[in-house]
C-alpha cells in the first residue's frame, strides 16, 4: 500500500510526540475517557453519534446509573430504554433499541464477555466499523486508527490527504503509534475538536502541528466538511491578530523573529516577507496599536 503522507520516519515520530505531549498536557475531561469498561465506552460512542460530547456527559452517567452493566441493560424493559433515550433527546430512538439488542447479543452469544476484536464487535447490532474500532481502541488499546469527521479534517488540512475514504484510512494508520492506540485516537480527535474545528483556533489552542501543517502555512483551511474557506482564515486580519497576541507575550520583537513566529513560511525577501509584514505593521501602527523602532534592526512593540 502506498503512503498517504509525505513525512519521513523522523518527521512522523516528531508529529506523534508533539500531539501526544499536547494532549497529555491539557485536554477536555470526559468521564468515559477515564474508563476501560467496554460497555461504558460503547454507551458513550452510541450516544455521541452526531452529538457534541459535552451534551452527553449527564445522560451517559444517568444511563449507567440505571443500567450499570451489560447484563442489566439486556434484562431491561425495551420501552424503558427507549423512553430514557427520548427523554434525554439523544437522537434517533432506534439507537437505544440497537444498543439493548447488542447487550442481549453479548450475553447470549459471547457469554457476557465483551468481544475485543473489531470484527467481532461489528457483529453486534448497530455497531459499524467506526464504533467497533473506537471501542476496541479505547477499551482494549487495540483495533487500529479511528477515523471520524474531525480526524479527516485534521489529516486533510495538516498533510493534504485527499478527500477519499481509503486515503484517510491509510494516512490514519500510518500515523498511529504501535503502542498507544487509545491515547492516540483520543488525542487526534481532540485536536480536531478544540484546535482544528471548522473555524480553526490554531494559535489559541496551541496546535502542536503548526510546524508541519499545510493549512497553517498557506492560510487555506478548506476541508471535506468545510467546503468554502472561512473568510477570516489566511486573511490580513488573522495575521494582525497573531502579531498582537505575540507582542502581548513578548512586549518587543525584531522584525524577522516576529515574521517567523506568525507564519512558518516567512522568508525575509520572499512573497510573505518583510514587505508583507511591514504592510501589516503599518496598518496596526495607523490604528495606534503598535510602534515601530527603525533605528538599527527594526523592532516592534505594543503601544501601552
Amino acid at each position: 500500500m502506498s503512503s498517504a503522507l509525505s513525512l519521513s520516519a523522523d518527521e512522523r515520530e516528531a508529529v506523534q510526540a508533539a500531539l501526544l505531549s499536547w494532549y497529555e498536557a491539557d485536554h477536555r475531561e470526559f468521564p468515559w475517557r477515564e474508563r476501560e469498561d467496554p460497555y461504558a465506552i460503547l454507551v458513550s460512542e452510541v450516544m455521541s453519534q452526531q452529538t457534541q460530547l459535552d451534551r452527553i456527559v449527564d445522560p451517559w452517567a444517568a444511563f449507567l446509573d440505571r443500567w450499570p452493566t451489560v447484563e442489566a441493560l439486556a434484562d431491561a424493559d425495551r420501552a424503558d430504554v427507549v423512553a430514557f433515550w427520548s427523554d434525554h433527546r439523544l437522537g434517533y430512538n432506534n439507537r437505544a433499541r440497537y444498543l439493548q439488542e447488542a447487550a442481549e447479543q453479548i450475553c447470549s452469544e459471547f457469554d457476557g464477555a465483551f468481544p475485543e476484536d473489531p470484527d467481532a464487535l461489528e457483529s453486534l447490532m448497530g455497531v459499524g466499523p467506526y464504533t467497533a474500532t473506537a471501542v476496541a481502541s479505547f477499551a482494549f488499546d487495540t483495533g487500529g486508527a479511528v477515523v471520524d469527521t474531525n480526524v479527516k479534517r485534521v489529516l486533510h488540512r495538516a498533510f493534504g490527504v485527499p478527500d477519499d475514504e481509503a486515503a484517510f484510512e491509510t494516512a490514519a494508520a500510518e500515523l498511529l503509534p504501535a503502542d498507544s492506540a487509545g491515547q492516540w485516537n483520543n488525542a487526534i480527535m481532540e485536536l480536531g475538536g478544540v484546535a482544528c474545528e471548522k473555524t480553526p483556533r490554531c494559535d489559541e489552542a496551541g496546535c502542536p502541528w503548526r510546524e508541519w501543517c499545510q493549512a497553517y502555512q498557506t492560510g487555506d483551511f478548506t476541508a471535506p466538511d468545510v467546503p468554502t474557506q472561512p473568510s477570516f482564515e489566511g486573511s490580513r486580519r488573522q495575521f494582525r491578530g497573531r502579531i498582537i497576541r505575540l507582542l502581548g507575550e513578548h512586549d518587543q520583537m525584531d522584525l524577522d523573529t516576529l515574521g517567523h513566529r506568525i507564519r512558518v513560511d516567512y522568508t525575509p525577501d520572499g512573497e510573505h516577507g518583510r514587505a508583507w509584514l511591514r504592510g501589516l505593521l503599518n496598518d496596526l501602527a495607523a490604528d495606534g496599536l503598535v510602534s515601530i523602532d527603525t533605528d538599527g534592526q527594526p523592532t516592534v512593540q505594543l503601544r501601552r
